[in-house]
Order: C-alpha cells, then structure tokens, then sequence
C-alpha cells in the first residue's frame, strides 16, 4: 500500500495545470486536481478568450466602414452590449464544460475547493477538510490583477476581472496602464463606440516591446481618436454629482469624467493563502514561486508552473510547462522549455505580432545588426480609404545573418508571427527569409521580399 493518495496533486485548474494533470494522467500517474473557481483559469474564464471575443466585436465598425469601397451599401447598424455579454458567457461555459471532461476522460479526479499545502507532501481540501497526501504537489494558481490602493476612491476603479460583466457599455471610459492588457481594452471600448483614454507614467506604452512598434501603435490609437495620457498618474478617483459617473484627477491637476475606470497596470502572482511559507517553498522578491529550469522549487516534492512563477506570463508558455513537468516527472521524458524565444501578440487594432528581439536588445548583445523596415496602406485600404498602415521589421545579426527578431504591426499580425516565429526559433538567417518565394498578393510577403537595411 502506498503512503499516498495520489501520485500528484495540482492546485489551480488553469491552462498549465490543466495541462500538467492530463499528461501525467496519461502515463499513468493517479491525479488530484483542485480549482476553487472555474475551470479554464484566467485565460479562458476572464483573459484571452473573452478579450478576443470582445476584440472581434469591436472591429465590426472598421469593417462596416470599409465595405462602401467595395460596392456594399450597409444600412443603420447598432450595437447591443448585453447580447455580446450573453454570447460570451455560453461560449465561456462551453469551453468550461471541455474541461473538466477532458480532465474527467484523462482520469483525474477533480475537486471544486480551494486546496492549501501544509507540508511537502499534504494538501488540505478545505471545502471537505480532508487531508490528501501526494507524492508530488504543482502550484499552478497563475496571476491576479494588481490592485492600485495608492490614491483616493481606488476602490471605485474595475480591473480586467470585471470588465467582461458589466452590465453596459461605458460611453466615457479611462484605462490606466500602457501594457498589453491596457492597450488591448482602450481598442476594445473605443471600437465599441466609448470615447476611450488611456494615462500611463511613462512616455511610451507597451514598455520592452520595439521602439518601432511604439511609435506605431501610438500614430494608429491617436487617429482612432483614443486619448493618450502619457507622463501621468491618476491622483484621485470620486463619484461625480449624479451619484454614477466618475471623476478622475489626474497627477497634473486635470479632471476628467468617465463612465468607468479601468486599472490594468499589471498582475501579480496569485500565492497568497496556499501554505507556500509553512511548507518552506522560497519566493522571489515579487511573490512570485522561485523555481528552475524543469519548474522545481527548493522543496523536492513541489514544482510550480504558469505565471505564479512569473517567468513569461502567457498561457502557451504555461502549457508547455505543464508539459514538460508532466513529462519529466512521470513520463520518463526528461526536457525544459525553452523561454528564449517566444512568438507574442497584443490584439490591439491594429494587432502587434512580435518575436525574437527588439531593436534595442540586439544592439546590446550583438553590436552590429542590420534593421529592415517598411511601413505602407494594406491593399484594402486603397479601395476602403483607410488610413492605417502596416509596419514590418526584421532585426538581423550582420554576423552569422540570423534573424534576431521579427515585428508586425497590422492586420492579422497575430497569425503572422506565428508562422514567423517557427523560422526565428529554427534560427533562420535573413537569406533563408530572402530565398523563399512571396505569397503575392499578401501583406506578409514584405518580410520575405525586404532587401536593402535601413540601418
């Protein structure tokens, strides 16, 4: 007889702990998987799926408006917020029910409850108050949204979590941040029709992403129409004279009125209440899980994966930690991911694909390299009149002439980087992007047709 219940236990029932429970299941671990909220986790629950749903939803104007170019007459269109919401939530509740069956069909054994550690190999289910012993035990709790408490009337703004229940569009609405999730909700609400800012301290948003990339999705947010608040806080927050509006002071004594308030300025790894100190699990100096290069914390039996150890906080790369902790310990298959080069997107409109490094990083590590950029109208546009344009760039090492990074921004940037970052994580060289045949006509075709550097 074993001296444990389970061979693992996972607590949060996110992408990487879902995905970690499945694979260890597969080669045959006998699993426990504990999720106090729903599973699914942020990205599917109140992250990436809804926001992407919301980002299609507020792309309709543009297409609307681009079609009178093309011959279609389109008539008096309206949008109607609560049936987006309902939508979404069948959707949410769908890919919820996958889930769990997946995890269900794989063998796992699942428990609605939060699950706390009290020593190296004992979990307490604290909806039951049952103690489960594990031979091993993988945090995999993610990440919440910071909540800024520094000023007045904090209280009274929202974050990423609630936006997707509101129960009306925002006609008025101001984002506090510069971040992926701040930019991606400032198109969202200004393409819905709310007349959408955005305050940042810094002077640019998206900070660590390349200069270029910057500057571009600045240019296309200022035509759009959304306010860019750069160099400034938000000092105080306070209900407006009607009791519903909000006031919002900001650090250089403007005063503004919305409808809502978001707070996207960042998140932070969600470790509070699940034992870590009493089990000696050691944290970095933001919260965060300190672990290694196969997900293993300083206590031998716990790991941890996903953004609560904040090493790169996607949900793909949490996935594949799942995996590669899954493989490792119970598979016999022994491999790390490797979080060097990782293809990314903002669904911003436009949308940023990016992979590799920025201009600025590969001067730092390699000197000399060679930048390719072009900027021009998407083909739509000549018969649209958009305005936007596209913006595409390659950093090369002159050296070896391997491609160090790739940056779009544009249409379908997404789905572009994607296929991008195969050649850069293969360690392609600028002539193998040179040697291979334009799809024409495409906009991607530009990062295969680019000749002369720029710099």
């Amino acid at each position: 007889m074993s001296e444990f219940d389970f061979d693992l236990f996972v607590i949060g029932g996110g992408s990487g702990g879902v995905r970690a429970a499945r694979i260890a299941a597969n080669h045959g671990a006998r699993v426990m998987l504990a999720e106090e909220f729903r599973y699914g986790g942020t990205c599917v629950i109140r992250g990436c799926v809804p926001k992407k749903l919301f980002v299609y939803a507020s792309r309709f104007p543009d297409a609307f408006s681009d079609a009178a170019g093309f011959g279609w007459q389109v008539g008096d269109s309206s949008f109607h917020w609560p049936t987006l919401i309902r939508n979404k939530d069948a959707e949410i509740a769908r890919l919820e029910g996958i889930y769990a069956g997946n995890l269900e069909a794989a063998g796992v054994s699942l428990v609605r409850s939060r699950a706390v550690i009290e020593d190296a190999h004992t979990v307490r289910v604290l909806a039951t108050g049952a103690r489960i012993r594990a031979a091993t035990i993988l945090v995999a709790t993610g990440a919440a949204p910071v909540r800024d408490r520094t000023f007045p009337g904090s209280e009274l703004a929202i974050t990423s979590n609630e936006i997707f229940d509101l129960p009306a569009l925002p006609q008025r609405a101001l984002v506090i941040g510069a971040g992926y999730i701040a930019v991606e909700f400032a198109g969202v609400l200004a393409g819905l029709g709310a007349l959408t800012s955005l305050v940042y301290r810094g002077d640019k948003v998206l900070r660590g992403f390349d200069d270029d990339v910057r500057t571009a999705l600045e240019q296309a947010y200022g035509a759009r129409g959304i306010g860019l608040l750069a160099g400034r806080t938000v000092s105080r927050l306070a209900r407006a004279q009607d009791g519903a509006a909000i006031e919002a002071t900001l650090s250089d004594g403007t005063v503004t009125t919305v409808d809502v308030v978001l707070s996207a300025i960042g998140r932070k790894p969600n470790v509070e209440g699940l034992g870590l100190e009493a089990a000696g699990v050691a944290l970095k100096a933001n919260g965060a899980i300190a672990v290694d290069g196969f997900s293993r914390t300083n206590v031998p039996s716990i790991y941890a994966v996903g953004d609560v150890t904040d090493r790169a906080n996607l949900t793909p790369v949490a996935i594949r930690e799942g995996h590669a902790f899954a493989d490792t310990v119970f598979g016999g298959k022994s491999w790390q991911v490797d979080h060097t080069v990782i293809p990314t997107a903002v669904f911003s409109t436009p949308e940023i694909g990016t992979v590799g490094l920025t201009e600025t990083q590969a001067r730092e590590r390699y000197g000399d390299v060679a930048i390719f950029r072009t900027s021009f109208r998407a083909m739509k546009a000549t018969l649209s009149g958009g305005s936007e344009r596209v913006l595409m760039k390659i950093v090369v090492d002159r050296a070896s002439d391997r491609v160090l990074g790739v940056h779009i921004v544009g249409e379908a940037a997404g789905e572009m980087i994607q296929l991008a970052g195969i050649a850069v994580t293969m360690g392609a060289t600028k002539a193998d992007f040179d040697r291979t045949i334009a799809v024409h006509p495409s906009a991607a075709e530009e990062l295969v047709t680019l000749r002369a550097p720029v710099a």
